[in-house]
């Protein structure tokens, strides 16, 4: 039996998910656009974002399934082996990417307040802190998520207000279209549809508990997104560091970096613990997320950032398709239960395979809603 959580604990652990470095950096892309679009763009992408995460973490309040047992009502056992196998590669490389982007910024300001400079060093801390808050576990983890994330709220703001407060050019970039940017931010929601549920099925009040829990990833994610744009705008940088240390924060600067990243990428390393026990019962979660921050950490040394918006939108072609069949089954035609003499619903795996195609098709064009959207509704309706 799981240990049930309150409205608060998830309030505070879906703050904690959006308040890091990859959600700045992700805003500071849309820069080209200039600020009033740039903020359209993120407004838009996260209001798509939010109406796809909250069926997603409902899906689990209400059946107490993890995402991965939830697929096989639509897609039979060894779908859900597929999901549980391309969800721990998208945790894996979520975590390399969290650690690396966490560390450089360490690097960065270790290095101008005591002229230490490490980068490998960074990745260890931040792996050895993600690690213990495995350990900690979910129920113990509340205690310490409303220190740290009330901390990581008044520096969020801090930062804002520094990097808003800023005069100067901005930053050049690649041109970006304003689909393409709805689009960055709807991908950035996305990744954490395949995760949503391994929370949201421990809740004690489901429909609140998800709802809050969106809310506040909503609230958080926007932030981090409008801090990005103005940094690259105003600062004429996306370098956090460079901003934090211009802030005149110092030591706080080095908190809340490792702090952001370190309650971001717990929650990717626990959900690969959970996709891993979807394909052997005798594989225990904690033990594969103490294993998946471990391979993170030494992935990290060989990340490269310039693949990060392709990353994106492969999970976003992975995932959108699936879950807009599990919506149809789940929501609309109200399959609610998991049949264990199918091991593998064809039609649906088929449909998905054409629902990634659709979608990387579609991705050189532009639509004002970007294209999740369009593919998950084609989907949705294909799959009735």
């Amino acid at each position: 039996e799981l240990e049930k959580v309150s409205t608060f604990s998830q309030m505070l652990l879906w703050f904690g998910a959006a308040v890091s470095i990859a959600e700045i950096l992700t805003g500071a892309l849309l820069a080209p656009l200039g600020f009033e679009m740039g903020m359209g763009a993120i407004l838009v992408g996260h209001v798509i974002g939010a109406a796809l995460l909250l069926p997603a973490g409902l899906i689990g309040a209400q059946s107490g399934l993890s995402a991965a047992r939830s697929v096989r009502i639509s897609f039979g056992r060894y779908g859900s082996y597929a999901f549980s196998i391309l969800n721990l590669v998208q945790l894996l490389g979520w975590t390399a990417i969290m650690i690396v982007s966490g560390a450089k910024a360490m690097d960065g300001i270790t290095g101008e307040l005591w002229g230490f400079r490490n980068e490998a060093v960074g990745c260890a801390v931040i792996g050895v802190l993600i690690a213990l808050w495995v350990l900690m576990g979910i129920k113990n983890l509340a205690r310490v998520n409303i220190v740290v994330v009330t901390m990581l709220f008044g520096l969020s703001l801090v930062l804002g207000f520094t990097v808003l407060g800023q005069t100067g050019a901005g930053a050049a970039g690649e041109p970006i279209s304003f689909g393409a940017a709805v689009e960055l931010n709807v991908a950035m929601s996305l990744s954490w549809m395949p995760l949503i549920s391994d929370y949201t099925r421990r809740l004690r009040r489901p429909f609140a508990g998800t709802a809050v829990s969106v809310l506040s990833y909503f609230i958080g994610s926007v932030l981090m997104f409008a801090i990005g744009l103005g940094a690259s705008l105003y600062a004429g940088t996306a370098d956090i560091a460079r901003i934090l240390l211009a802030a005149g924060l110092g030591l706080a600067a080095l908190l809340i970096v490792l702090f952001s990243t370190v309650t971001t990428t717990f929650l990717d390393v626990y959900s690969a613990g959970v996709s891993a026990a979807n394909l052997s019962e005798r594989l225990n979660e904690k033990t594969v997320a103490v294993l998946v921050c471990a391979l993170g950490t030494v992935l990290a040394a060989s990340v490269s950032m310039e693949q990060y918006e392709n990353f994106l939108f492969f999970i976003g072609s992975v995932f959108a398709p699936l879950f807009s069949i599990l919506f149809v089954d789940y929501w609309l035609l109200g399959r609610r239960e998991i049949d264990p003499s199918r091991p593998l619903d064809l039609r649906s795996a088929l449909l998905w395979a054409a629902g990634f195609v659709f979608y990387r098709l579609l991705l050189p064009y532009d639509t004002p809603v970007g294209i999740t959207l369009p593919v998950m509704l084609l989907v949705g309706v294909s799959s009735i």
